[in-house]
């Protein structure tokens, strides 16, 4: 049994354990059919005890865009609340810049982010937020996974400085020296590399690059954010795109969510100067987010996150989807499906389906701050 195929298992052992109160952040989900887009996310999950969802006056239909990331989990939760509740909730995951967009203009009443609301972004909140602003709201994690296709090369080790220089067009071939010093029993090919990125503004860029510009900024000499900024490579839409080209394109590599790796995707495991390389899934997620703290003020709760781990099994590659809505001036027509929605999100039931769709809840501080800011959006 291979590394991959091992780290797999071990994420989907921890699902009985989901609303433990430990920070397990595992890998994020499909941009468009919320089954992983054929590149092995998972598709279903247990509905909640009948009767555990409270409606509180929800009705009709809900518009919403952002991370493609949790689109996996959101499509979980909206069958289950849409059953109880008979709310229409249409996620588009057009990615994290179009989702926050969307919000700041007023054309969606709450959206999802791999990122937290900027400055600038908080301030665009207060003309839809009558009297309030766009806050962040912590639901979902996991680790970003780097996937790679090279045909006979199961086990791949980098480090940031060479992912750095994959990705910005330095490293150029399979059988570069600086590849061959971290995989000295691997049997690397003469073959061009095929780097993707996203062309879509994502939350998931902004961390990958908040990785890269923390690690090795040397290597790495761009601002960051949403927005791809280094020259070269190529580029796909959303996760889905991504994975899709790194599976169907020997030579390739790419970043995104950990239920994209497997059938013809493998994991790059990251050598982070720890005793060991380290490969993502929710165990080495947990150890390099434990130390995540409240960064936001008020009823703000985005969190700031260590990048530049060297504990031993500790993933540092990591993402957390925030859900955005007003903290005060939600349209009267929406609030209470919102609301609704976002406390069975939030609720011990909702986070416990997390762990069998390739995810993992939130630790039960955060969760705890985050069920009583819903209580509080009005």
């Amino acid at each position: 049994m291979n590394l991959q195929r091992k780290n797999r298992m071990r994420v989907l052992s921890l699902g009985a354990v989901a609303f433990s109160g430990v920070l397990a952040l595992t890998a994020c989900g499909s941009d468009d059919t919320g089954a992983g887009a054929g590149t092995g996310g998972k598709a279903s999950a247990s509905a909640p005890a009948k009767g555990s969802i409270k409606c509180d006056g929800a009705k009709g239909q809900i518009l919403s865009d952002g991370s493609s990331a949790q689109k996996n989990a959101i499509d979980a939760w909206v069958k289950n609340f849409s059953q109880a509740c008979g709310v229409q909730i249409n996620y588009k995951a057009g990615g994290s810049g179009a989702g926050v967009t969307a919000f700041t203009q007023g054309q969606i009443p709450w959206a999802g982010s791999d990122s937290p609301l900027k400055p600038e972004e908080v301030e665009a909140s207060k003309k839809v937020c009558n009297g309030g602003q766009g806050i962040d709201l912590p639901m979902v994690g996991g680790p970003i996974a780097i996937g790679y296709n090279v045909a006979g090369v199961d086990n791949l080790v980098l480090d940031a400085p060479t992912l750095a220089k994959i990705f910005d067009g330095k490293i150029t071939n399979w059988n570069d020296p600086a590849i061959k010093a971290l995989n000295k029993d691997a049997k690397l090919p003469d073959l061009k590399i095929q780097a993707f990125h996203r062309s879509d503004d994502s939350g998931t860029t902004d961390n990958f690059t908040k990785y890269l510009i923390a690690t090795t900024p040397k290597n790495w000499n761009y601002s960051g954010g949403k927005t791809w900024q280094a020259k070269g490579g190529q580029s796909a839409a959303q996760s889905s795109g991504v994975a899709q080209q790194v599976k169907q394109t020997n030579g390739a590599i790419g970043y995104f969510e950990l239920s994209y790796v497997g059938d013809g995707v493998k994991a790059v495991s990251i050598d982070t100067g720890a005793a060991q390389p380290v490969a993502p899934s929710t165990d080495s997620a947990t150890k390099a987010i434990a130390d995540a703290t409240v960064a936001g003020t008020g009823s703000d709760l985005a969190l700031k996150l260590n990048y530049n781990t060297k504990a031993d099994g500790a993933y540092p590659i990591t993402l957390v989807t925030y859900e955005i809505t007003c903290d005060k001036g939600n349209k009267a027509d929406t609030l209470p499906a919102v609301k609704a929605f976002l406390t069975y999100m939030a609720s011990e039931d909702g986070q416990k389906i997390l762990g069998g769709i390739d995810y993992a809840p939130m630790p039960a501080d955060i969760i705890s701050k985050v069920r009583s800011t819903i209580q509080t959006i009005s």
